[in-house]
C-alpha cells in the first residue's frame, strides 16, 4: 500500500513526499509538472506525470501503486491571479477536487487530506483565529479551499472515508537547497530576486489597519508542515472509523510584512535598500494569525522551526538555483 501525494513535485509536496519516505512510507507523487520539478523528488520515488482533471489517469495510478491514503496539494494558489480567473481556479481546484475523490472513492481509498488555506477566513476582526472562527472569504482562491473542504468532508461522511483539510498559513523555508519555493509571488522568494538584482524590496499597502500599516501574517516553516502531514495521516489510521479533522497549520505568531522584509534585508545584508510601497493587491487580508492549539491537541505537532531558520534555508535555496 502506498500514499499519492497530487502536485508531489511542487514545493510544498516535495517536502511532503521527502517527509513521508524519511519516516518508511511508500509513495508515489502525481503532478503535472505545470509548476513542479522532477528533480525536487527523492530516489526511489516514482512520479507519475498528468492532470488532476484526468480521471482515467487517476484510476490507473491508484490502482498500479495501491494507494490507500491520498494527499491533495494540486492546486492554483495565486489570491490575486484568481479574482482575475476565477474560472480557472473553480475548474482546477474545484472540479479537479471532485475528480480526484471520485477516483479515491471508487478505488476505495481510506484516507484523503486536502490541502487548505486559511484564505478561507478571510480577514477576521480577531488577534487569533480558530478553526471555529468564521469563514468569510476574500478571493475566488479562498472560496474554491473552503467548498473543497465541504466537499471532501461530505464524501467521506457517506462513503465511509476518513479526512482531514489542513489549513496552510504562510509557507517558507527548506529542508534542502534543491526543493526551496522558486514561485514569484510569494513575498520571500520576490524580495530575494529584487534585493539581488540591487533593487529595493516591494511592500503591497501600507494602510492596513494593523501596527505598522502592512499586512500581518503567520510563517511556518516547510518542513513543519510536512510533518503535520505525517502526524495527520497517521492519526487517521489510528481512528477505529472514519473521522474528520480540520486544522489550523502554523505558529501562532503573527510578522507583519515590514518586519519579514526587514529580517530578510538583514540576513542578506542589504538593509541599504529600503522598501518601496506599491499598491495592495487584491484578495490579500490585513491580518490572520493561527491559533495551533488544536493542531498541538489533535496529532501532538507543533511547529519548532523559527522565522531566521526559514528565511536563511530559503537564501541558501534561491542562491543554489541562480548560481
Amino acid at each position: 500500500m502506498s500514499f499519492l501525494i497530487t502536485g508531489g513535485a511542487g514545493y510544498i509536496g516535495a517536502h511532503v513526499v521527502r517527509a513521508l519516505a524519511l519516516a518508511g512510507e511508500r509513495v508515489v507523487a502525481y503532478d503535472d509538472l505545470s509548476a513542479g520539478d522532477a528533480t525536487r523528488l527523492p530516489d526511489g520515488v516514482p512520479l507519475v506525470q498528468g492532470s488532476i482533471l484526468d480521471r482515467g489517469v487517476l484510476d490507473r495510478t491508484i490502482a498500479d501503486h495501491r494507494v490507500h491514503t491520498v494527499i491533495h496539494l494540486a492546486a492554483r494558489k495565486d489570491a490575486a491571479e484568481s479574482v482575475r480567473q476565477p474560472l480557472r481556479y473553480y475548474r482546477e481546484n474545484l472540479h479537479g477536487l471532485q475528480i480526484l475523490l471520485e477516483a479515491a472513492r471508487g478505488a476505495r481509498v481510506g484516507r484523503f487530506v486536502l490541502s487548505s488555506s486559511a484564505a478561507v477566513y478571510g480577514s477576521p476582526y480577531t488577534d487569533l483565529v480558530t478553526e471555529d472562527t468564521p469563514c468569510r472569504p476574500l478571493s475566488p482562491y479562498g472560496e474554491t479551499k473552503l467548498a473543497g473542504e465541504w466537499l471532501v468532508r461530505d464524501v467521506g461522511r457517506a462513503h465511509g472515508m476518513a479526512t482531514a483539510c489542513l489549513r496552510y498559513f504562510n509557507v517558507a523555508g527548506a529542508a534542502l537547497p534543491a526543493l526551496a519555493d522558486r514561485g514569484t509571488s510569494t513575498l520571500v522568494p520576490m524580495t530575494f530576486d529584487l534585493l539581488a538584482a540591487g533593487l529595493p524590496p516591494q511592500i503591497f499597502g501600507d494602510d492596513y489597519p494593523t501596527r505598522d500599516g502592512t499586512c500581518v501574517r503567520d510563517w511556518v516553516h516547510v518542513e513543519d508542515l510536512a510533518d503535520a502531514h505525517v502526524a495527520t495521516v497517521r492519526t487517521l489510521a489510528e481512528q477505529a472509523g472514519p473521522e474528520h479533522l480540520t486544522l489550523n497549520i502554523g505558529r501562532g505568531r503573527g510578522v507583519s510584512v515590514r518586519e519579514m522584509v526587514g529580517h530578510i534585508s538583514a540576513l542578506t545584508c542589504t538593509t541599504h535598500l529600503r522598501p518601496t510601497t506599491a499598491p495592495r493587491r487584491p484578495g490579500d487580508p490585513a491580518h490572520v494569525v493561527a491559533s495551533p492549539d488544536l493542531a498541538t491537541k489533535q496529532l501532538g505537532w507543533t511547529a519548532h522551526r523559527d522565522l531566521d531558520s526559514m528565511i536563511t534555508s530559503s537564501w541558501a535555496g534561491w542562491l543554489h538555483h541562480t548560481a
